[in-house]
């Protein structure tokens, strides 16, 4: 009894970092709904909860130091789809949580086109974990320290396919120095999964024009995925 209440309350934290304090349930308005087969999946494993607990008081560089909140990333521990930021923002530092605020929601509207939602078959989250000072850039000795942990997360996640949202993500993960659309051109490779490389949400709120080229690129990604 003690393990199905340890479940069941990961669940629920887990829940509620996504979906916030609501709970809705199914239609079979079951509580043990919660439980289903397709849930068990992802209680099988608590690694990512071990490594999060073993890494949110990281110190290893200065932004440690500043930060309000240690943001490890979030979604579906078992997800075919990893998306990759760049580093939290202010409103991630506040909460926590990757991809939040406008770029969030705009990331978010995205994935419903392509049948997809974070915490379903997604999993979010950033090189780096803390947020860098007027949200600049990363920096190299940052990424050096930091990029393990983002190994890690993907070696337990196992998925797919990566995709780096934006130039700064891409350049980390793949060590080229060139253009975005270089980098869109082609299909890349990271510890042996596939990478594709298309816009950050909020560089499409800037230049709505971008939109469309961002669209042919998450079809791209929704047919990969449906193979």
């Amino acid at each position: 009894m003690d393990k199905l209440r340890i479940e069941v309350y990961r669940y629920l934290k887990q829940y509620q970092k996504l979906f916030g304090n609501e709970l809705t349930l199914k239609p079979e308005n079951n509580p043990t709904f919660l439980l289903t087969q397709k849930n068990k999946k992802y209680y099988q494993s608590n690694d990512l909860d071990n490594f999060e607990n073993s890494i949110n008081l990281c110190l290893k560089c200065n932004l440690g130091k500043s930060r309000t909140n240690f943001v490890f990333g979030v979604g579906d521990f078992k997800a075919d789809l990893f998306l990759v930021g760049e580093a939290p923002g202010e409103q991630e530092d506040i909460k926590g949580l990757p991809f939040v605020g406008r770029s969030g929601k705009l990331l978010d509207k995205i994935l419903t086109a392509i049948k997809k939602k974070r915490g379903q078959g997604v999993y979010i989250a950033n090189i780096l974990k803390c947020r860098p000072p007027n949200n600049r850039d990363p920096l190299p000795s940052e990424i050096l320290k930091c990029e393990p942990y983002l190994i890690e997360q993907i070696n337990i996640v196992k998925p797919r396919l990566i995709v780096a949202l934006g130039r700064v993500a891409g350049k980390a993960l793949l060590k080229l120095d060139t253009t975005l659309k270089e980098m869109r051109n082609n299909i890349h490779d990271y510890h042996g999964i596939p990478v594709k490389v298309t816009y950050h949400p909020s560089a499409l709120l800037r230049n709505p024009q971008l939109k469309k080229l961002a669209w042919n690129d998450f079809q791209w990604i929704r047919n990969y995925l449906n193979k």
